[in-house]
């Protein structure tokens, strides 16, 4: 049984780039053949995969998407395959897994008609099309109930073409046995003492996940207790700004950046709250990841997890529409509640009984169905023409 996965960039610390990992090495151990087309990849590739990179020159993003485009259906023409999986939208998959939201109901409340005269917009335009058109024939990996509804709206997509997955965090996410040493020696490590709270943020693309608010949040707790609250951040992205927005809001100090580090669990065991004001967010994995280490969670409702915060009663969901005052009085509230033992002993109990494990296996068992069918939507036609 052969695979083509096709993503435009894998890199090892992002949501999409790991759920994809997983998935494919599942897929792996059912027997299959794997192969990838990407157009970058940074860190180590698995031995016995046909990873297969091609980097096109182009003046504006979307057009080096285009030509990745008409590369990757021209080798899948010479080279058939019998499913084609995407993680990012575009013609010609049998599958895609839907990790990113509506694009056209994002454009239609945040930008004007002009906006919809550009080629950017037409690109991304005509791949969401030919991925959720009524009349088409890719079946939709979801991971989130929450944009289902837009793509719905915006081109009639039937409700059968959906299949939606459970999350499917790490199994190293969840606390060990030794949690209460492990986190003694995280924060000796990091001088935290034993007054201190530490908030933690985790997630490639600062802005969308709100860092910005957690700043100002941080900077309006009282006198004596923000003094004693520090932020780490954590997250592949470009930290300049927001470096910038803490010195100016007095709290450069207490504030500390790390790149995409593969040691999250031992952060989520140390820090006393994850912190995560998203804009939008369609899934939050990160949210499940600090339920499963027993961490307190303080998020939006955007997110299309925070949900799950609200059914193990392991922390506090913001309703919309986000006002930044109520963010502020919640995280003060929230560091000196005395709910937050009840809190984490909530969220463990929640991660040993609920199904948030399963995602890799559940989409490799859809997509070895389909590859049995061997009935491609349109693999092998030219895209981006």
């Amino acid at each position: 049984m052969r695979i083509a996965f096709i993503l435009y960039k894998y890199f090892p610390y992002g949501g999409l780039q790991r759920d994809f990992l997983r998935i494919a090495r599942e897929c792996a151990a059912q027997g299959c053949e794997i192969r990838v087309y990407s157009m970058d990849w940074e860190g180590e590739r698995e031995p016995d995969w046909d990873i297969r990179l091609w980097r096109p020159f182009a003046l504006t993003g979307h057009g080096r998407n285009e030509r990745f485009q008409r590369w990757v259906y021209a080798e899948l023409t010479r080279q058939p395959v019998d499913v084609v999986v995407g993680f990012n939208k575009m013609a010609g998959l049998d599958l895609y897994y839907a990790a990113d939201g509506c694009y056209e109901a994002k454009i239609s409340s945040q930008r004007g008609s002009w906006y919809k005269h550009l080629g950017r917009y037409r690109h991304f335009a005509r791949n969401e099309q030919a991925v959720f058109a009524a009349h088409g024939n890719t079946e939709i990996m979801m991971i989130s109930r929450v944009q289902q509804p837009f793509f719905e709206h915006h081109y009639g997509t039937p409700p059968e073409r959906f299949v939606l997955l459970p999350p499917g965090i790490a199994r190293d996410r969840r606390a060990p046995t030794n949690a209460s040493q492990l986190r003694a020696d995280f924060r000796k490590e990091f001088a935290l003492a034993d007054d201190e709270r530490l908030l933690l943020m985790i997630g490639s693309g600062f802005k969308t996940k709100g860092l910005d608010r957690a700043l100002r949040a941080l900077a309006a707790l009282p006198p004596a207790q923000g003094a004693r609250t520090r932020l780490f951040v954590i997250g592949q992205d470009d930290s300049r700004s927001f470096k910038l927005q803490a010195k100016r809001l007095g709290i450069g100090k207490r504030v500390a950046f790390f790149v995409g580090r593969d040691d999250i669990p031992r952060f989520l065991l140390g820090a006393d709250l994850l912190i995560h004001p998203a804009y939008n967010e369609n899934t939050g994995t990160v949210l499940l990841e600090a339920l499963a280490a027993g961490l307190p969670v303080l998020c939006t409702d955007v997110c299309g997890y925070a949900h799950y915060i609200a059914e193990a009663d392991a922390g506090v969901v913001l309703s919309a529409p986000f006002q930044q005052a109520d963010l502020d009085r919640t995280l003060a509230d929230v560091l000196i509640s005395k709910k937050r033992a009840q809190w984490q002993r909530h969220a463990l109990a929640f991660a040993d009984q609920a199904d948030i494990y399963s995602l890799p296996q559940r989409a490799a068992e859809r997509i070895m169905a389909r590859a049995r069918q061997h009935t491609p939507s349109n693999a092998g036609s030219e895209v981006g023409a």
